[in-house]
């Protein structure tokens, strides 16, 4: 009898959880659409989650900070953000919540109010127009999140996308096809037409032009209502100084950001380094690359917590479009072999990119990569030799705790699975997933062996738009 009882509880609480689910989930979009303020649970986005993936995401904020964060907790947290009115900011409801359980006293409201009181002294910005030039596979993953993201369009608003070769009809649709749907990432969660008498994209309704160019200097972005616009330069065909300065001589053009590691240009691994540039005076940023910004992140809190005397990093990364689809000639050795039917040895160059973000780690790391037969989610392995003794506890410790404070918290995801695999770690926006069960540390507590998954190309595309948006000056106040 107890156990139907029970079970009758146990109904009622879920329809309750749902319910509250479901007046979370407006609360969200009301304070998007209405105020730019985004919310967000331990980095985790919120925009466009549905019931049960919200109930999900609080269950996991639970079991990480080992706290009673709950569905309730997050409703009332949300109406006390809207109920005071804040500028543009995106605030973490999991660390309110978390911050509030650690004092546990007081009135809730209160202290929401009170955390967030400098969030009306932020100073205002103007929006910043963006031109993804190139649109192959992150340049199509920054126009979605930029589309997803443009709300009001106080923050990036992309404007215009430069391709290669003559536009027609049917390449104006299939570039929209490619955008609408993705093997590895789904479809898109939004509209994507196409208007071709204004040679340009319909995205969510809003207007996006294709421009075609062989040359960037040629282009003229002002005679589309462009100025002093971002561009974002995916092609990877400009990888140095001069060629990137090549759009800045382009009529419209203010920065320049380029989606690869760079050549004379400050490389950025956005919550690593970027402070030591300042956006009104450098016009040219790169964002490295998609593994240097995995490591990097967990390489700088090793290195400031237990020090690092030098190491060895292996990365078993996805195949990439580099490579061939079946047995055929290329220029670099091994990757001419079927990208889906090999592992593959080949360079990689973060080892010693790692330390255009932490130059203390200048050679002090070697590193090598394997091609493996998965279209994304890739995995570094981090060999470290180290200055202070350490246990997989601490270690461990110490990756949670920059996971939930400091700097790093965009960056450093802290995984409890001991079941994680790559597909799992598809579509997360931090640059660093950090395996806590993997964890490896020798008995003399010198040498520790880290695994840290990483998206190759969302959470590196999140990476970018961070990165975008402290060159375009356009940082809302935020809470972490």
């Amino acid at each position: 009898m107890n156990s139907i009882i029970n079970f009758e509880i146990e109904l009622d609480l879920q329809v309750e959880r749902r319910r509250a689910a479901v007046e979370f989930i407006k609360l969200i979009s009301d304070l998007w659409y209405d105020n730019n303020i985004e919310l967000v649970l331990f980095r985790n986005q919120l925009l466009d989650k549905n019931v049960s993936e919200i109930l999900s995401l609080t269950e996991y904020a639970k079991e990480f900070v080992q706290k009673p964060i709950s569905i309730f907790d997050m409703v009332a947290i949300a109406k006390s953000i809207r109920d005071l009115n804040l500028p543009p900011a995106k605030l973490d409801v999991g660390k309110l919540a978390y911050t509030y359980h650690l004092v546990h006293k007081g009135d809730l409201g209160e202290f929401v109010a009170h955390k967030l009181k400098d969030a009306k002294k932020s100073n205002g910005f103007k929006p910043k127009d963006v031109v993804l030039y190139g649109f192959g596979r992150i340049g199509r993953l920054l126009a979605r999140e930029l589309m997803s993201k443009t709300g009001k369009g106080k923050q990036m608003r992309l404007r215009a996308i430069v391709i290669r070769g003559e536009l027609t009809p049917i390449v104006l649709e299939k570039r929209a096809a490619m955008l609408r749907n993705d093997s590895v990432h789904g479809d898109f969660r939004g509209s994507v037409k196409i208007n071709f008498k204004r040679k340009a994209l319909i995205i969510n309704g809003i207007t996006v032009h294709v421009i075609t160019a062989n040359k960037p200097e040629e282009i003229d972005y002002t005679q589309y209502g462009i100025e002093n616009a971002l561009v974002i330069d995916n092609t990877g065909a400009f990888r140095n100084k001069e060629a990137l300065g090549r759009h800045l001589k382009a009529k419209g053009v203010g920065k320049v950001l380029l989606t690869a590691p760079g050549d004379g240009v400050p490389n950025i691994v956005y919550g690593v380094n970027q402070k030591k540039y300042n956006p009104a005076e450098v016009d040219i940023f790169s964002a490295a690359s998609c593994t240097t910004n995995a490591i990097t992140p967990i390489l700088k809190a090793v290195n400031d917590t237990l020090g690092v005397k030098n190491g060895h990093l292996e990365t078993i990364h996805a195949y990439t479009n580099d490579q061939n689809l079946v047995d055929n000639m290329h220029k670099k050795y091994r990757r001419g072999r079927a990208a889906a039917l090999n592992m593959v040895i080949t360079e990689t160059g973060a080892g010693q990119a790692v330390a255009k973000a932490l130059p203390e780690l200048v050679g002090k790391l070697t590193s090598n990569a394997i091609r493996v037969p998965v279209p994304n989610g890739s995995l570094a392995i981090l060999n470290l030799n180290l200055h202070s003794k350490t246990t997989k506890e601490d270690i461990n410790a110490i990756m949670k705790k920059y996971a939930l404070e400091g700097d790093l918290v965009e960056q450093i995801r802290y995984s409890l699975s001991n079941e994680l695999v790559s597909s799992d770690i598809i579509g997360t926006s931090e640059p660093s997933i950090y395996d806590s069960d993997a964890t490896i540390v020798s008995k003399d507590g010198k040498n520790a062996i880290l695994y840290i998954w990483y998206d190759n190309e969302y959470g590196y595309s999140h990476q970018v738009i961070r990165l975008a948006r402290y060159i375009s000056q356009v940082r809302r106040y935020t809470y972490y």
